[in-house]
């Protein structure tokens, strides 16, 4: 795709040589992560950060992502906070926050909100999650981390073995990043769930005709003994009707060390988008595995502040000027002494 001043809204936007040339342009993020230098190369720009949702790590990522290649933030944080509580539409907010910014990041609750706002910005924007439908950039950061742990392994992921775990109906992540994986050959998914949270049709239609190997199960053991990738989700308690209705599920799927050593293999990599719901009901990724090194959930994270970086870089098209802007970091930095 022409990234250059292109809206960053679905997965659906991208072919293979678009994906590797935004995980080549991450790899080149690296030492600006690791605070080894730095890059001014977008200063004086602005990013419109606006979160419609409650976030953590997408809401400080893309804010940290932006800093890192020298540009300003700001931020709109809650549906309260903004003039959409008063009834105003977002085509009009879209369209006066773009004169503000030279890019917007956005998340929102409604599917498909994120592209209603995009028809009324006059910058790029990209989606930070739009209700239970996308969540591109997640699902970017996600391929780029499978990617390079079965590196690790002498592995790539065209005849690899993915099982999804938990909430697959309202959880978006696992919804993006399986329409990535069907542009690649040979994957065997393994969904596992309660029927009722079960994976979309639409998304299980994709990995058919994509030819891939697919088995829908709610049983956690005895499904993971040849998965390469572990890949759990959260009851997404935010999606349904009601606190009840979403507490029949928390729990029901749970992995710890006992679990892991007994039902899968080795060197299976642990994947989780977070946040993990680590109260007591629920705990469906013990904190026993903290120090487990096939734990990836971490890195994952770390590997979503290079994509977003990549992101803005190419849609702002200044990502091969980085290094013509850069310059020594003049504090210490423990990051950088790894």
């Amino acid at each position: 795709m022409q990234f250059e001043g292109s809206h960053i809204l679905s997965v659906n936007q991208l072919d293979l040589d678009s994906i590797n040339t935004i995980f080549n342009i991450a790899n080149k993020m690296t030492p600006y992560a690791l605070r080894e230098k730095r890059t001014k190369v977008l200063e004086g720009a602005i990013l419109g950060n606006l979160f419609f949702e409650p976030s953590t790590r997408t809401r400080v990522s893309f804010g940290c992502a932006f800093n890192l290649l020298g540009g300003h933030v700001r931020e709109t944080t809650g549906m309260a906070s903004s003039s959409l509580s008063k009834g105003e539409s977002l085509y009009d907010t879209a369209r006066v926050l773009s004169t503000y910014s030279d890019v917007i990041a956005m998340r929102h609750p409604d599917a498909y909100s994120v592209k209603e706002f995009a028809e009324g910005s006059r910058v790029p924007v990209i989606n930070g999650g739009d209700g239970p439908n996308e969540h591109p950039t997640q699902a970017l950061l996600d391929l780029f981390t499978i990617k390079k742990e079965l590196s690790h392994s002498g592995m790539g992921i065209d005849g690899m073995h993915i099982a999804m775990v938990g909430d697959l109906k309202y959880g978006r992540t696992v919804h993006s990043l399986s329409r990535l994986l069907c542009m690649h050959k040979d994957i065997q998914f393994t969904l596992i769930s309660p029927s009722e949270l079960a994976m979309p049709d639409y998304v299980i239609a994709d990995i058919e005709n994509a030819g891939h190997k697919i088995t829908i199960t709610e049983q956690l053991e005895g499904n993971l003994h040849q998965a390469d990738i572990l890949y759990l989700t959260r009851i997404q308690e935010e999606r349904f009707p009601s606190q009840e209705e979403a507490n029949k599920y928390r729990g029901k799927f749970r992995l710890n060390h006992n679990i892991y050593t007994q039902h899968c293999k080795s060197n299976t990599v642990i994947m989780h988008p977070l946040p993990r719901d680590s109260r007591a009901q629920a705990n469906e990724l013990d904190n026993d595995l903290n120090s487990h090194p096939s734990l990836a959930i971490f890195r994952q994270a770390d590997n979503g502040l290079l994509i977003r970086m990549a992101l803005f870089a190419l849609t702002l098209g200044v990502e091969n000027q980085l290094e013509k802007y850069e310059c020594p970091v003049n504090w210490y930095s423990r990051k950088a002494d790894r």
